[in-house]
């Protein structure tokens, strides 16, 4: 997996003070989307063990509240194959941080996936505070929506969903 960026300390994507990696890679290809640069599976930097653990030292610092995922696609299955081992460190090294992750895929399209994909999304649904999901839509753009750029996008709380069976948003 490549990456485009980590921002080290970003207020847009998701609450309080995060850590954001951004993954090279997206076959969406939205119209208007802000990281088109991103689309690319060889853009950026190769992501090693290096920087996981400089991404988990800085998600470990106390005024960060936890780390997003975004893209690119983090959840095409190449990336959701190599971000699987990051979270698995987060969750046990720093239970307390939230993670968010930015999907163009939909819940239900994510649901759908057969075989090896379906196991690995499963487990990091385990992992994750909010699933932002939905492809961004251009005539849908709102730059007042919280935490997203379309109106069809959605903040999905993920202990939740998976406990009632059903979508259950974030509200704030």
């Amino acid at each position: 997996m490549h990456y485009a960026e980590v921002k080290y300390f970003d207020v847009a994507n998701g609450p309080g003070i995060r850590v954001s990696l951004f993954v090279s890679g997206c076959p969406h290809a939205c119209p208007g989307c802000f990281n088109e640069i991103a689309w690319n599976y060889e853009y950026g930097e190769k992501y090693t063990e290096e920087v996981e653990e400089k991404i988990l030292k800085a998600v470990s610092k106390a005024e960060i509240q936890g780390l997003s995922l975004l893209g690119g696609e983090p959840l095409y299955p190449a990336n959701l194959h190599a971000l699987l081992p990051l979270l698995r460190k987060m969750k046990e090294r720093l239970p307390k941080k939230d993670i968010w992750c930015y999907s163009g895929y939909t819940y239900e399209e994510l649901l759908s996936r057969e075989g090896e994909e379906k196991k690995e999304l499963e487990e990091l649904f385990s992992y994750l505070t909010v699933l932002v999901d939905g492809r961004f839509i251009e005539a849908e753009k709102d730059i007042t929506l919280l935490f997203r750029g379309s109106k069809n996008q959605r903040l999905i709380l993920m202990a939740e969903t998976r406990r009632s069976g059903e979508v259950v948003l974030y509200n704030q």
